[in-house]
């Protein structure tokens, strides 16, 4: 029994020298433990990595990843081991790459192990005789809140204010102070939502007790339009606000069109042609006289005492009450403007904030820091918020259909 307790405790394997690089703590500041796995393995970071995370502190598109990393790496700084400084580097190109295989040589570790996603660095190791792993993990640190939570709860978990549940087949809205079936079916300035989830958006934009909603799909699902009936009903039939305003960051998708002449109105125009053009349909739809300084005219213009172009620009110092105001694109906003943006309502007003955040365009945004993930992620469970992924058929023509069939 002796000899054979001795055997088994023979083969138990060694344990592993994992070296983590700077891409894998941005994506995944958990990786230290996960690698760890315990006692069984042992890590060590290179000084570089530290130093690199430092700088992203201030960087628009990574200083929320990185501040998360060291704060995570502060709290868990028995965990792992700090290599030493590199050697300087003679003005050789990836200079951070470069230091980081250095100071790994240096350390003169056994059977050193690279944890790197960079293709670039492994092709570097395995040339320095160095192995090198990529990292991946099922269930990611980071996770896009506004597509993971979807307005929906399920059964066993916990009611979240505002969400809706499925008993029998038929929607439950779970509302702060009651459960109660959604069996009516919505119809607004004249539209009639094409599925049960669009009708569920409906319940949400028209609620008197919500105060901001936030809509999550791809293209062709409806969220703008929906938005737009709902905040004409509200402004012109109910009369429940005053004004509308329209918010839209102005992200360019190709080469940029340069400096526009005009006004404020005529430089956003191109940037809301969209919203124009859905307003227009739903003029024809059912009249929306109100909203125009002349609605007969061949090109009627928008009266700003009743619909007005907001650009993020004039937001600051601003006070908005009184209003319906539709945040479209929301993806493309960074948390300090939506924090600027949605910190200047004022009584009576309801915020709609709809994008995709799998759609980012702004250059220093991702799937993760964007306003519409940083506003799901902050307000979920808030009595006067609510949130929905929009599902279903959707269908803007054919050729949009076999682009989104194909995921291009």
């Amino acid at each position: 029994m002796k000899q054979r307790f001795m055997d088994q405790e023979s083969r138990a394997p060694l344990p592993k020298n994992y070296f983590i690089d700077t891409n894998v703590l941005l994506d995944d500041p958990e990786s230290i433990l996960v690698l760890r796995n315990g006692l069984e393995n042992n890590i060590f970071l290179p000084h570089t990595v530290l130093e690199e995370l430092d700088k992203h502190k201030t960087d628009n598109r990574l200083g929320h990843q990185a501040q998360q990393a060291l704060s995570y790496l502060l709290e868990h700084k028995d965990e792992f081991d700090l290599l030493a400084r590199s050697r300087e580097d003679q003005g050789t190109s990836c200079l951070g790459d470069n230091r980081i295989l250095d100071e790994i040589l240096s350390a003169a570790v056994d059977s050193p192990i690279l944890v790197t996603n960079d293709k670039t660095m492994r092709i570097k190791a395995h040339k320095l005789g160095m192995k090198s792993e990529p990292y991946f993990r099922a269930n990611p640190f980071y996770q896009n809140e506004s597509q993971k939570y979807t307005g929906f709860i399920a059964e066993g978990d916990d009611i979240v204010a505002n969400s809706f549940s499925w008993e029998n087949g038929k929607p439950i809205f779970n509302r702060p102070d009651e459960r109660r079936m959604i069996s009516h079916q919505h119809k607004v300035w004249n539209v009639s939502p094409r599925n049960v989830y669009q009708n569920l958006a409906m319940e949400l934009l028209l609620s008197p007790d919500i105060d901001l909603v936030t809509l999550e799909s791809e293209a062709g699902f409806g969220k703008t339009f929906l938005s737009l009936a709902a905040a004409l009903h509200l402004v012109l039939n109910e009369k429940r606000h005053h004004k509308i305003y329209i918010v839209k960051p102005y992200v360019e998708i190709g080469r940029s069109m340069g400096y526009l002449p005009g006004a404020v109105s005529e430089k956003m125009a191109p940037y809301v042609r969209n919203i124009r053009d859905l307003i227009l349909k739903l003029h024809t739809i059912r009249p929306a006289n109100k909203l125009f300084v002349d609605a007969e005219a061949p090109v009627p213009e928008f009266d700003i005492k009743r619909l007005e172009i907001l650009p993020l620009a004039f937001i600051r110092g601003m006070n908005i009450e009184d209003a319906v105001v539709i945040v479209d694109e929301a993806q493309n906003l960074s948390r300090l403007e939506a924090r600027a943006l949605l910190s200047r309502m004022c009584g009576n007003t309801k915020v709609f904030m709809m994008g995709d955040s799998r759609q980012v365009d702004a250059p220093y945004n991702t799937e993760f820091n964007n306003a519409l993930n940083w506003t799901v992620r902050k307000l979920k469970g808030m009595d006067r918020y609510a949130h929905l992924v929009l599902k279903g058929v959707n269908s803007r023509g054919p050729i949009a259909d076999m682009v989104l069939a194909s995921s291009l």
